[in-house]
């Protein structure tokens, strides 16, 4: 057998195994009803809206799951855009802090970690006791949220759900939890890819503002490029505002903004 065939056959294995303990938590009806609900609100959703209803989802889905939260990284930094508790967000600013915890390693790691009792784990011993300490939290299921946009970027993001009972998460909350994770990176993505446009669009309509100031500055001034661009860069200048917001100005008005007079 070569190794190929090897590899697919544990690969098979591993995916059966998977999804025979889904369906031994819930009948296949059951579970297909819970995910077309998720699929239809978190379509519905806003980008301001989409990342609340994945965190609802899992308090109602996942067994053990008392809280849970977002957490998204973007060039080495992380925060919590969605939470369903207060005590979500004291324990992750903990992690982001100590940059260690569940969620932070379940992101970087590119894994899935089950803490059945933060106050005796000995992967975050400081974390764990910080946590307990400050909101009684002392179980947490985290997993990294895979994208498979190749434009990505530099966003990675997790889903962490919470609990204040010991070893809340069994291997049913495990399998439920990869489950909505697998949607609530989709609704990631596509949300990084709507920022990534919209981002665009302002950086195009900006450049075309510029080029219509530098137009107008180069007819009235009978002057070359670089010195139409150098005339909006000193408006900027003196008067404290974006080169941007000029280039309107004179796109709109036809005129450079009057400098601040001098106090005497």
């Amino acid at each position: 057998m070569c190794d190929q065939t090897r590899k697919t056959g544990v690969a098979h294995g591993v995916l059966l195994a998977f999804f025979q303990s889904v369906t031994a938590a819930f009948p296949p009806a059951e579970l297909a009803a819970m995910f077309a609900t998720v699929e239809r609100d978190l379509a519905l959703a806003d980008d301001g809206s989409a990342l609340d209803v994945l965190v609802r989802s899992a308090t109602e889905m996942v067994p053990g799951a008392q809280m849970a939260g977002v957490s998204i990284g973007r060039g080495g930094k992380f925060s919590t855009p969605a939470a369903t508790d207060d005590s979500v967000l004291t324990v992750d600013q903990l992690q982001y802090a100590k940059r260690s915890g569940p969620c932070v390693d379940a992101i970087v790691q590119d894994t899935t970690f089950n803490a059945g009792d933060l106050r005796t784990d000995t992967r975050w011993p400081s974390f764990g006791r910080a946590a307990f300490e400050r909101t009684g939290i002392v179980s947490m299921l985290s997993f990294r949220m895979f994208f498979e946009a190749p434009d990505r970027g530099d966003v990675v993001a997790g889903l962490n759900m919470y609990s204040r009972e010991p070893h809340a998460f069994a291997e049913t909350s495990e399998v439920v939890g990869m489950l909505l994770a697998t949607h609530g990176a989709l609704a990631v993505a596509q949300m990084a890819a709507r920022a990534k446009a919209d981002n665009l669009m302002t950086a195009l309509k900006t450049s075309r503002d510029i080029g219509v100031a530098m137009g107008i500055l180069m007819q009235t001034y009978k002057i070359t490029r670089d010195d139409a661009f150098n005339l909006l860069r000193m408006a900027s200048q003196a008067l404290h505002r974006k080169v941007a917001e000029i280039a309107v100005e004179v796109a709109d008005t036809g005129e450079l903004p009057e400098p601040p007079k001098r106090r005497r």
